[in-house]
């Protein structure tokens, strides 16, 4: 799976990039598999990238276009898929988008996941663990567009590092 520690990444988008390029030949961050969110507002900046919850709320597709690959990934088939949008709605994290006629979710590149080997900052790491439970996000991101999904689940973590960063540096002050 892939996991992502918010308190390394810079926002730089290397990780979209590698991702997009090693799929489609073309650097475009509306191609890659993984989506930057800036979060201006907390300072904090991260990709949304399919975690392989429990649920697996995705694999409810009407054409049964979606199945598990052998790392575990949703993979998608061009030919079964009728772009109904159903996995992109289920999605609780905004981490499968339909753009061009086409799903685009995290398929771990077949294992060698591009964007873990991009992140300089070693925010993004491919490791074994266990997959999270989305049920109480699942809840409050029901009705939200994609990108709401994604801003909210980011804003979400990004506000508990935030706190977290606030309280260390007060226990520093205090300290000092």
């Amino acid at each position: 799976m892939i996991r992502v520690d918010l308190s390394r990444c810079t926002g730089c988008r290397r990780c979209e990039a590698a991702c997009a390029f090693f799929h489609t030949g073309r650097i475009n961050p509306e191609l890659a598999r993984l989506k930057v969110i800036q979060l201006y507002e907390i300072g904090v900046d991260g990709p949304v990238v399919c975690q392989q919850c429990q649920e697996r709320y995705c694999m409810a597709c009407p054409e049964n276009a979606l199945s598990l690959g052998g790392h575990g990934e949703v993979v998608c088939s061009p030919t079964l898929c009728t772009l109904c949008g159903a996995c992109e709605k289920a999605c609780p994290i905004g981490a499968v988008t339909l753009f061009q006629g086409f799903v685009y979710i995290c398929d771990l590149c077949g294992g060698d996941p591009k964007c873990v080997k991009a992140c300089t900052e070693e925010a993004i790491v491919f490791e074994e663990g266990e997959r999270p439970s989305f049920k109480e996000i699942h809840r409050e991101t029901r009705g939200m567009n994609p990108q709401e999904k994604r801003h909210f689940y980011l804003s979400r973590l990004g506000k508990k590092l935030r706190q977290q960063w606030e309280e260390r540096n007060k226990a520093r002050n205090d300290a000092g």
